[in-house]
């Protein structure tokens, strides 16, 4: 068994551990008279069973062999491992060698466990003969870090793009271009729409910033859906074509107010219903529907359009992407609608779904928790914009 201090010393390294912990101590040889699992008149702690307490998995080897693994690595490892040598049994070329070294510098593992897992290694020195090896999944954190890499590079390149082909314009202006008032006409056009593609994606930046910092605040504000929702419909009555006149509202009768921010639920609703308009074919209804469930509101926004193949359901919700980049561009989508659309609903504690068929249209569900008469008093008026 490992002494008080060493056994402290281990539960310090241990503490930080968020998946994987394997210990590599020298541990006396069980006898019938000395059990590990039975208390130590000491005071020593039971090494195996302190470790089978601990819920991440643990490895305690002896001479290079384990001779303890709690039931967490035998779930990860296999049962087998016990009695193999440790370089074996965790299984990863790079960990071998770093455990056999005993360098205390992080090395990072990819695909122990799973080949999509990252994990980071680090080796503590117990005593003399002693080592705690602490490996903790930053699978995690490596995906969020590639999502950051790629929200920059994506936004990057929504800005280069319209940015080059107002330089491009104006350079031509410059020149002799200029000179011909309708070419001028013409050009300038193309300058203030590709402005305004740059304004609406820097807008729709700025809106995903502000909802994600506000995320673990829940509002608390009383809003009238049913109100947001006329006012949405009445700012898009003209766009998209004159495709506003497509918008039919089912709004049921006293319908309960949601606790919520009513700047974002608007936002929402223009989101989910200006894309219904702009993917829907025309003519045909955006049908948005409102109705009371229980202690919910459910808001329906369903087009009849082209539909959306299965295998892009999962990842409409992601920043930028886009099912058919063109075609989205050419509509003025900035790529983030739907992004904005999910952390608004996970802000407001409720939930997203969309249903697709190709060929036949597409219906998006948000539910959101309502307010119940006796919340209503408790919830403050949503101040008028």
């Amino acid at each position: 068994m490992l002494s008080g201090h060493d056994w402290q010393t281990a539960l310090a390294a241990v503490a930080g551990a968020t998946a994987l912990v394997v210990i590599i101590a020298t541990i006396p040889e069980e006898t019938p008279d000395h059990r590990t699992d039975e208390p130590a008149a000491n005071g020593d702690l039971p090494v195996d069973a302190a470790l089978e307490a601990i819920g991440e998995p643990i490895l305690v080897v002896h001479h290079g062999r384990v001779t303890v693994a709690n039931a967490a690595a035998r779930q990860l490892l296999g049962s087998h491992i016990v009695g193999e040598d440790a370089r074996v049994a965790i299984r990863h070329p790079g960990a071998a060698e770093h455990v056999a070294d005993g360098s205390s510098f992080p090395v990072d593992l990819v695909g122990l466990g799973t080949l999509d897992q990252r994990w980071q290694m680090r080796v503590s020195q117990l005593g003399p003969d002693s080592r705690l090896v602490h490996l903790s999944n930053q699978t995690g954190q490596y995906a969020a870090e590639r999502m950051r890499v790629d929200f920059v590079a994506n936004a990057s390149h929504e800005l280069r793009t319209p940015l080059a082909s107002i330089l491009g314009y104006v350079e031509t202006l410059t020149d002799e271009a200029g000179e011909d008032p309708a070419l001028r006409q013409r050009f300038l056009g193309v300058v203030f729409d590709e402005a305004r593609r740059m304004e609406r994606l820097v807008e729709d930046l700025m809106s995903l910033s502000r909802i994600e910092a506000e995320k673990f605040r829940p509002p608390r504000t009383e809003v009238d859906l049913a109100a947001v929702a006329r006012e949405v419909r009445d700012s898009l009555l003209t766009t998209h074509g004159n495709r506003g006149a497509d918008i039919a509202m089912d709004i049921a009768d006293d319908l309960p107010r949601v606790p919520g921010d009513q700047g974002q639920l608007s936002q929402l609703l223009y989101n989910l219903i200006g894309n219904a308009m702009k993917y829907g074919r025309h003519g045909t209804p955006v049908t948005v529907t409102l109705t009371p469930r229980a202690d919910q509101l459910s808001v329906v926004v369903a087009d009849e359009g082209d539909g959306i193949a299965p295998e892009h359901l999962p990842r409409l919700t992601e920043r930028f992407y886009r099912v058919d980049a063109g075609r989205s561009r050419s509509l003025g989508g900035t790529g983030l609608g739907l992004a904005i659309v999910k952390h608004v609903v996970e802000r407001h504690r409720g939930r997203l779904d969309i249903a697709s068929a190709v060929g036949v249209g597409t219906r998006v569900t948000v539910t959101l928790p309502a307010i119940r008469d006796r919340d209503a008093a408790s919830a403050a008026p949503e101040p008028l914009s």
